[in-house]
C-alpha cells in the first residue's frame, strides 16, 4: 500500500489532439498547430515530429524542413475548453485536483483508493472517460508523489497507464539521465556531467554535504531529496472561479508603439505581483487582455511552471505570449494584466528551480514590498518603467 497516491494525468500536444478531433483525416500526415510563416509552432504530431519540427519552432522553418506540412491556424479557446472538460472529468474521482497546465492534471487519490492496483484501474476507466467525451486520448502516472507521477506518465507513452509503487520507486527512478529530476537546467546539469554524473543513481550515490559544496545549500538539499523520489508537495486544488488579481492600464492616445506596450505589461505584471503577495497569496494562471482602437479585444492565458508571486516568474510567461501574437502593427488602446488560479502560499510547497541563485528575486520583492509600505509607491522603480510612470 502507498502512503499517497498521486496521479498524474497528461494529454500530449492538446493543441494537436483537439484539432485531430474535428480533422481526423490529418491523422496520418505531417501536422502543426502554429501561426503563418511569421509565427511560431504550438504543437506537432508525431509525423512532424521525425522531420525535427518541435513546439517553439518558427513556421517558416517549420515548413523548410518539411515541405508539405499541413499549418492549422490555433483556436486557444476550443482548447481552453478541452482542457476544462479534462480537469471536470479528473474531478468526478476526487476533490483535489490541480491543474497543471493545459491537458496536464494532477489529481490526489489517497484516501479514496486504498492499493495502487486499484489507482491504475481508476486511471484507465479516467482515460477512457476523457476519450468517449472529448475524443482525445491521455497518459496516465501514478504514484506517491507529483514528481515521480509526471515521470511515470510520461514513461505510459501518450495513451498508456503506468503505476509505480512505493517499493518500485528506486528501481524506476535512479536509471534516468539526471536531466529529468524537476528543475534540473542546463546549467546544473552541465556541472554535474563534469563530474561524471549521468544519472540519477550516480548523483544520489553522493551525500547531500556534497551536493551541497557542488551546486550551493539551498540546491544541494532539494537534489539530494528528488533523486530518492521524495516530494512533499500538496495537490492544490485550484480556487473557485472569479478568484484573482488584476490591472489594467488605458493608453491616452492609441499605440502601435510595440515597446511601449511591453513597458506596461512590466509595471501592470509587478502591480499585480505585489498585489498577490500582500494578500499571501500566489497564482497559478497569468492572463493578458489586449483591446484594440477598433474595440475588439483578445485574451489568452500562459500557466506557470508553479504557483508564484514573483514579477519576474509572471512576466516572463505574459510577455512570451504577447510577443507570440506578433502586433506589429495593430494599435493598442488597453492593456490588462490579470492572474488567476490563486492559493494561500502558505499550503504550497514551492520547489526552487536548481539553477536559481542563492538568494533571488523573491528576497528582493520582499525588500521593494517593505520600501513601499514605508515610503510609499513612489519610492522605488525599475529602471524601465520610469517613463512609463505618470
Amino acid at each position: 500500500m502507498m502512503s499517497r497516491i498521486v496521479a498524474h494525468v497528461d494529454v500530449a500536444a492538446l493543441e494537436v489532439a483537439a484539432e485531430l478531433v474535428r480533422r481526423p483525416e490529418l491523422a496520418g500526415v505531417p501536422m502543426v498547430v502554429g501561426g503563418g510563416d511569421r509565427g511560431a509552432v504550438l504543437s506537432a504530431n508525431h509525423h512532424a515530429r521525425t522531420f525535427g519540427i518541435e513546439g517553439g519552432m518558427s513556421s517558416a522553418r517549420a515548413r523548410r524542413l518539411c515541405p508539405h506540412l499541413v499549418v492549422v491556424p490555433p483556436d486557444p479557446d476550443h482548447y481552453r475548453k478541452v482542457a476544462e472538460a479534462i480537469v471536470a472529468v479528473c474531478e468526478r474521482y476526487s476533490d483535489r485536483v490541480e491543474p497543471a497546465g493545459e491537458g496536464e492534471v494532477f489529481v490526489e487519490l489517497s484516501g479514496g483508493v486504498r492499493r495502487a492496483g486499484d489507482a491504475g484501474l481508476v486511471g484507465e476507466r479516467l482515460r477512457a472517460v476523457v476519450f468517449a467525451e472529448q475524443g482525445v486520448w491521455c497518459s496516465v502516472g501514478i504514484a506517491p508523489n507529483k514528481f515521480v507521477a509526471k515521470l511515470a506518465s510520461a514513461a505510459a507513452g501518450p495513451t498508456g497507464v503506468r503505476v509505480v509503487r512505493s517499493s518500485e520507486v528506486i528501481d524506476f527512478l535512479h536509471p534516468m539521465p539526471v536531466e529529468v529530476v524537476r528543475g534540473v537546467g542546463r546549467a546544473t546539469a552541465d556541472t554535474l556531467h563534469r563530474l561524471g554524473l549521468a544519472t540519477v543513481r550516480e548523483v544520489a550515490e553522493l551525500s547531500p554535504e556534497v551536493l551541497c559544496r557542488v551546486l550551493g545549500e539551498r540546491q544541494g538539499r532539494v537534489l539530494a531529496e528528488l533523486v530518492w523520489g521524495r516530494d512533499e508537495r500538496l495537490v492544490i486544488p485550484r480556487s473557485p472561479r472569479g478568484h484573482s488579481v488584476g490591472s489594467q492600464h488605458e493608453f491616452g492616445r492609441d499605440t502601435d508603439d510595440v515597446g511601449l506596450v511591453e513597458r506596461v505589461i512590466l509595471g501592470l505584471c509587478e502591480r499585480v505581483a505585489a498585489s498577490v503577495r500582500a494578500q499571501g497569496m500566489v497564482g497559478r494562471v497569468a492572463v493578458l487582455t489586449l483591446r484594440f482602437a477598433d474595440l475588439t479585444s483578445i485574451s489568452r492565458s500562459a500557466t506557470l511552471t508553479a504557483p508564484s508571486d514573483l514579477t519576474g516568474v509572471i512576466h516572463a510567461e505574459v510577455l512570451r505570449v504577447f510577443r507570440r501574437l506578433h502586433l506589429q502593427r495593430a494599435r493598442v488602446r488597453r492593456v490588462g494584466i490579470r492572474l488567476e488560479g490563486l492559493t494561500v502560499r502558505a499550503a504550497t510547497w514551492q520547489q526552487v528551480t536548481l539553477d536559481a541563485p542563492e538568494r533571488g528575486w523573491a528576497e528582493v520583492e520582499a525588500a521593494v514590498d517593505r520600501a513601499v509600505l514605508r515610503f510609499g509607491p513612489s519610492a522605488l522603480c525599475r529602471a524601465s518603467l520610469t517613463a512609463v510612470r505618470e
